[in-house]
């Protein structure tokens, strides 16, 4: 399966970065969980936007404005995606700070620190109503 890109990357990527901006501090996410939903937002559920959609949002945190808690999207093992080095550290600091708890393996509880998600509210508003046109 060759990369893909998502759909309407600019409005992906937008709507990546408001979600992520939700995460209150000293929860987290993962790339996974964001996919699933904005592509619920989108509309789109299944084939290929499902098996990549944590690979899009990687790409959108990888390019994210400065006022995007960048730090609280990990992976679904409740670790830190980056190589050990720099990135990682300062990744890892960040989250310490705000008081999410690393085991000894360096993986995060996400029992315990994983965000609930985004408000009815906030994915009503941003859900099509069926019929209407959408932007993607």
């Amino acid at each position: 399966m060759r990369f893909t890109s998502p759909p309407n990357r600019h409005h992906f990527e937008a709507l990546v970065w408001e979600l992520v901006r939700l995460i209150p501090p000293g929860k987290v996410s993962t790339y996974g969980q964001v996919a699933k939903i904005i592509l619920a937002v989108l509309g789109r559920t299944g084939g290929n936007d499902r098996a990549w959609g944590a690979r899009w949002v990687g790409g959108a945190m990888a390019a994210c404005p400065p006022d995007v808690p960048w730090q609280r999207v990990i992976n679904s093992q409740g670790m830190i995606s980056l190589k050990k080095g720099p990135g990682y550290d300062r990744q890892k600091d960040l989250l310490l700070a705000e008081g999410v708890v690393f085991d000894v393996r360096d993986r995060v509880d996400l029992k315990r620190f994983a965000w609930e998600g985004p408000s009815q509210e906030w994915l009503q508003a941003r859900t099509p109503t069926p019929g209407a046109s959408s932007s993607g």
